[in-house]
């Protein structure tokens, strides 16, 4: 198969090292795991972030307390992808969600493939997760009840997928972020619930750190927030505090973050409650960048700001990929209150929390993602492979960085842009004639990591006008290879 030449390759073409293995002096199974996704929030959509009307103050004290990223990134455009991505440590396209999940697909993540929960739970961890799903079937009836969630049978479960609990959703919070009618817990549905759906996941987790996990047993949970997805609701008294002169939906938008700000707060006070902030890490990222077309789009509520990165939502430039990142562990950062300019991907929280856990990899799988754990803790850091996206939209959609050098390419190869992040990151100066040797050099790499991605993983891209959307050797490889 030309997947394990593509595999066996792409380090000496890429030039990129393998890290010297260290030792993990906290990999005892004690620490508990708290993953925070939000849903289109851009890298710009916080005070700490450089937003100058955002008040997002428990968010930033994360970032106090804790490293914030100024170069994290989610591994693709779109939500779907990026949330697979982070469960099974392996980018979109490899692991078969290369796209969002729209009602009644048959994509979905594949009963293959193996997640983080499974893994944690097989060590003796609790395993729950809370809000939007979206990886798995749904259909919701475009806001009209009856909802379905996790009803066809031919796919995996909550708890196939590793989890013991969850109060979820298939995808977006109907009618809206404001009563909700569409959760279900363990497979039963809810029915409508007042309130707004940050505010109620919030909720959800104090309740099950109060009165259902065992005390004493390591957890890992998921709380993937509806906001600032839309359909957009946000509850007045955070819009209030954006005072009179906003435009109604800007301070829709401004609210809604703080309706999310304030859920996370709510969730550190719950830690804290139970006497479990020291011994638990918390992650905090968005899925992708922030939607719509233009922050300054009056006529939207989607008012996201990517910081004036280039691009938005299933772009493959900065702005529909980098995103804010912050991770808060009173027990094993070396130093808190820090920003780090590494560059990490969604795709890594896989292996750092096993790492961290003391969980081996998969071995009979790539792994894309690499443990940040080294980064955590002050020591030297090297990355395996190179950063990769691969997006289905947009002219530009798969792209590489090798340190602060960025190479993007359309979908057949036949458009490229090499950029210098360091000294140009809106991507305005295509650097590609000055740097001859180093574009030759990532677009050799990038065509090797793209090609081994699209050998492996499940063949549903494969459908339809498929074969006009990639180069014509890829297409000839993968029909010699691969039964279809």
């Amino acid at each position: 198969m030309i997947k394990r030449l593509f595999a066996l390759t792409v380090f000496c073409v890429a030039g990129f090292a393998s890290a010297q293995a260290q030792p993990n002096i906290l990999a005892d199974g004690t620490t508990n795991f708290i993953q925070l996704l939000t849903d289109d929030q851009g890298w710009g959509d916080l005070a700490s972030y450089g937003h100058k009307r955002l008040k997002t103050p428990h968010i930033d004290q994360l970032g106090a307390d804790g490293i914030r990223f100024s170069h994290c990134y989610s591994s693709a455009g779109v939500c779907s992808p990026s949330r697979a991505a982070i469960l099974t440590g392996r980018t979109p396209y490899r692991n078969g969600v290369y796209h969002w999940i729209n009602t009644d697909r048959e994509l979905h993540l594949p009963a293959s493939e193996i997640t983080l929960p499974q893994l944690l739970r097989k060590h003796g961890y609790q395993t729950a997760h809370f809000g939007k799903w979206h990886l798995s079937h749904y259909s919701d009836k475009r806001g009209q009840a009856p909802y379905v969630f996790g009803g066809d049978k031919t796919q995996p479960t909550m708890r196939d997928y590793g989890y013991d609990y969850w109060f979820a959703t298939g995808n977006v919070a109907r009618p809206s972020h404001r009563n909700p009618q569409n959760f279900f817990r363990n497979g039963t549905p809810v029915g409508p619930l007042e309130g707004y759906s940050a505010q109620l996941v919030a909720g959800e987790v104090a309740q099950w750190l109060e009165r259902t996990r065992t005390a004493g047993q390591p957890f890992f949970m998921t709380v993937w927030f509806h906001e600032p997805h839309g359909p957009i609701s946000s509850d007045p008294r955070f819009m209030d505090r954006y005072g009179d002169d906003a435009d109604p939906k800007l301070k829709q938008y401004l609210g809604n973050i703080t309706q999310i700000d304030e859920a996370v707060g709510a969730i550190v006070q719950s830690l804290a409650a139970a006497g479990l902030s020291d011994d638990t890490l918390v992650w905090f990222t968005s899925d992708n960048g922030p939607a719509g077309d233009d922050e300054h789009n009056l006529k939207s509520n989607f008012r996201g700001s990517t910081g004036g990165l280039r691009g938005r939502k299933s772009h493959t430039h900065e702005g529909g990929i980098r995103v804010p990142g912050i991770i808060k562990w009173p027990a094993g950062l070396q130093r808190a209150g820090t920003t780090s300019e590494v560059p990490i991907i969604g795709h890594d929280i896989f292996p750092t929390l096993l790492d961290i856990a003391g969980v081996a990899l998969p071995r009979d799988r790539v792994i894309d993602g690499t443990s940040i754990l080294p980064v955590l803790q002050g020591r030297p850091f090297q990355r395996t492979r190179p950063l990769y996206w691969r997006n289905r939209k947009e002219t530009m959609r798969v792209a590489i960085r090798d340190g602060a050098w960025k190479m993007l390419c359309d979908s057949t190869r036949s458009t490229w842009e090499l950029y210098n992040l360091a000294e140009d990151p809106g991507e305005t100066m295509e650097r590609g004639q000055e740097n001859p040797e180093r574009f030759e050099r990532m677009k050799a790499a990038l065509i090797v990591y793209d090609n081994d991605v699209l050998s492996d993983g499940p063949a549903w891209w494969q459908q339809g006008s498929w074969k006009k959307s990639f180069p014509a050797e890829v297409v000839e490889k993968l029909q010699e290879d691969r039964p279809r």
